[in-house]
């Protein structure tokens, strides 16, 4: 497997301790991206014909899934980069609800192919709930293995999609509070207007 890699990185080849965007920084971003490569190999292992003439009537499910894994991440490194809180907060809203279309897609795959959707009690839910993603190198997040057997597949990718969806509502949660804290950008502008004139 090809570990994830952000394709934005700079100057990953030549120093040593490169720059990195503040997002990258985030957990959900960093398990959104690997969300995001297990997607693709999933479709691509469970969801592709063999045989290139065969007709496939998941081709626009495949579409679906792997926009809605590239939403994610994406929406929240444009929400990272907002002048204003109220466009972060937006933007990671989207990236919520397209992890949550992901979840929904993985549990339709599996009661669609009479596979059974696992319990929280199951030790292997609880196997993969132990994962914990980090950068293990400048580039590297260190990225599971995707199974061989669908229903395992399936659930591993679901039971991420649900870990990813509690960090996004606690980035919510983080961004709201701080936007009731400080306001937005139109209360910053003003009282920077304020000390400007002096008032």
């Amino acid at each position: 497997m090809t570990p994830t890699t952000p394709t934005n990185y700079p100057n990953s080849q030549n120093s040593p301790t490169p720059k990195r965007p503040g997002y990258e920084y985030l957990v959900a971003y960093q398990l959104g991206l690997v969300i995001q490569e297990l997607t693709h190999e999933f479709c691509q292992k469970f969801m592709t014909p063999k045989y290139p003439k065969t007709p496939n009537p998941e081709f626009r499910q495949i579409q679906q899934m792997t926009q809605a894994a590239r939403s994610n991440p994406q929406n929240i490194a444009e929400g990272f980069t907002q002048e204003s809180l109220k466009g972060y907060l937006y933007l990671a809203g989207i990236a919520r609800g397209s992890n949550e279309e992901l979840g929904n897609d993985y549990r339709n795959f599996l009661v669609q192919h009479g596979h059974q959707i696992w319990p929280t009690t199951d030790p292997k839910i609880r196997e993969f709930r132990e994962f914990r993603v980090k950068w293990i190198s400048p580039t590297t997040l260190n990225t599971p293995i995707i199974p061989q057997n669908p229903e395992e597949a399936a659930n591993l990718l679901l039971t991420l999609c649900q870990m990813d969806g509690v960090l996004l509502r606690k980035l919510i949660d983080s961004l709201l509070t701080k936007h009731q804290r400080e306001g937005g950008l139109t209360e910053r502008l003003y009282r920077n207007r304020k000390q400007y004139r002096g008032y």
